[in-house]
């Protein structure tokens, strides 16, 4: 082990912030940024990080940053603020998958060795190995892995154990609660307004003297959206992220969204504004939620996002064909101006609403069909 550790000072020439202590078979390093996926288990920026790397999602490492870039080149650190990367930066972030549409897609190798080169995935600070990139974000940036970030939970701990996002989660229970209406914010892709519907849709019930939850429940891990929920009047806002998963799946997802419904139920919700993020026919487990009768038995409305009349019509049927489900009403750029509303309206026979530019009238809309479950 402490071969291992003599080579990743090697790695990294000249940085003051990485030495070996006598403490024990790990290296002590002073980090630079911190990533929000991170933020369940409240790391410092003075870190222990030890050479065996356990090489499965949700555990956080520490690494350095090469290369330099103009676009995609920040994370959103644990307060939710996007902060810029530089080549030499050493990092915490999770290691998880990604299936990004606009974005880049990637996934966690079998093994990790200190001095193994991975990339960035997305702006909260999720580590893999990237496979496929869009043209608009450039490649990722290269992490050189250091360590395996240790957490000293136990009093006089002096050893440690490997950190992960499941520590200090929110502890899920799925028995489903269906006396509190949630609305359910779907889309045809990522990009497609979801998290704007969903903050509008937020503020106008609060505004009405609601007490509002909102959760995001499928996704990759990005403190952004929820904070959005909490800016525009959520009394509490969680993602999958509070439940210790770093990138949602169809294995994972049902069982998310199933305890994070019911958390905010438990905790005085009196109303629910659920994102789902990506689209609904994406790979981060939208279907197996849209799919589950409990949590559909809650759902007070669901808000379709479409980027355009194409994305409008398919959303209607493969929410028609393969889940049996309506949709209340329709946003998103398909409806910013008269054309795609009036397509929307003549020819799929739904309601549509821009949710930026018509807020009170979308956000009456949605509450007149939660009211129905109040």
């Amino acid at each position: 082990m402490l071969e291992d550790f003599r080579g990743a000072r090697r790695l990294c020439p000249g940085r003051k912030n990485i030495r070996l202590t006598a403490c024990g078979f790990f290296m002590r390093i002073l980090v630079d940024k911190i990533a929000s996926a991170t933020r369940n288990v409240r790391v410092g920026r003075d870190l222990r990080v030890a050479p065996a790397i356990t090489a499965r999602e949700g555990y956080l490492v520490a690494g350095r940053i090469h290369g330099t870039k103009s676009v995609y080149n920040q994370i959103e650190d644990v307060h939710g603020r996007m902060v810029t990367l530089h080549d030499g930066d050493v990092i915490v972030g999770v290691l998880g998958h990604r299936n990004a549409l606009h974005g880049y897609s990637g996934y966690v190798p079998e093994a990790i060795n200190v001095g193994d080169r991975l990339h960035l995935l997305n702006l909260g600070g999720v580590i893999g190995v990237c496979t496929s990139q869009n043209p608009e974000v450039g490649k990722p940036f290269d992490v050189e892995i250091l360590g395996a970030v240790l957490t000293f939970p136990d009093f006089e701990d002096r050893s440690g154990v490997p950190a992960h996002i499941g520590m200090n989660a929110i502890a899920l229970r799925e028995e489903p609660r269906t006396d509190v209406p949630v609305a359910f914010v779907a889309g045809t892709c990522m990009n497609s307004g979801k998290t704007a519907a969903a903050s509008r849709l937020i503020r106008y019930l609060s505004r009405e003297g609601m007490t509002v939850g909102g959760c995001k429940l499928t996704g990759v891990s990005l403190r952004r959206d929820t904070l959005s929920m909490m800016d525009y009047g959520a009394k509490w806002a969680v993602s999958f992220t509070d439940a210790g998963v770093v990138t949602t799946s169809p294995e994972t997802s049902k069982r998310v969204a199933r305890g994070l419904v019911r958390h905010l139920a438990d905790a005085g919700a009196q109303v629910i504004v659920a994102e789902l993020g990506d689209g609904i026919l994406g790979e981060y487990g939208v279907q197996g939620i849209l799919g589950d009768t409990e949590l559909m038995k809650a759902a007070g409305a669901i808000v379709m996002c479409a980027n355009d009349p194409v994305g409008a019509w398919g959303a209607q049927r493969v929410m028609t064909e393969r889940f049996g489900l309506g949709i209340d009403v329709v946003t998103g750029p398909a409806t910013d101006n008269a054309v795609g509303t009036g397509f929307v309206e003549r020819e799929l026979k739904l309601t549509a609403i821009n949710a930026r530019t018509h807020p009170e009238e979308f956000g009456a809309f949605v509450a007149g069909r939660l009211s129905r479950g109040l």
